[in-house]
């Protein structure tokens, strides 16, 4: 599913280029990613944008602290919440969007949540609200992991 994440990414440089959803499949398949795989990028894509346009429609920020429940901790990891917090920080994501993170994160079939997949998640989220991550960001979320061999973009 990630590399279809990714290979959206790289061909439609904004989501509103994006085909529909039945001709965007066909795209997919013609390309050579599994009806699987397709079927399941395309619903977390679609869960993903339903909650990101409600992001753009909340206005209350957060000033608090985010404290993590015991489920969420283990299925996230240690990495994972450390570079969520290291993007709230830097004023990447808003809390709001932490919270798109987080729940896209959980929706997975993974724990821990690997440090490469939760990059990409950031990365479509950012890239669902038309966001450009700056130069240094950028790095960071298409750089290499220990657990993830680098990602080489056109």
């Amino acid at each position: 599913m990630f590399d279809i994440l990714v290979y959206l990414y790289e061909t439609y440089y904004r989501p509103d280029a994006c085909p529909e959803p039945a001709a965007l499949a066909r795209k997919l398949s013609a390309v050579g990613f599994d009806e699987l795989e397709i079927s399941e990028a395309l619903v977390w894509l679609t869960d993903l944008t339903e909650m990101a346009g409600a992001e753009h429609t909340a206005t209350a920020e957060s000033t608090g602290t985010r404290y993590y429940v015991e489920e969420e901790f283990e299925a996230l990891g240690m990495a994972a919440i450390g570079f969520i917090q290291f993007l709230e920080s830097a004023k990447v994501l808003t809390p709001l969007q932490r919270e798109i993170v987080v729940e896209r994160a959980l929706a997975l079939d993974e724990t821990p949540v690997a440090l490469g997949k939760l990059k990409v998640i950031v990365l479509m989220l950012l890239w669902s609200q038309g966001k450009e991550p700056d130069a240094l960001i950028f790095d960071d979320l298409f750089g290499a992991d220990d657990d993830q061999p680098p990602r080489l973009l056109h």
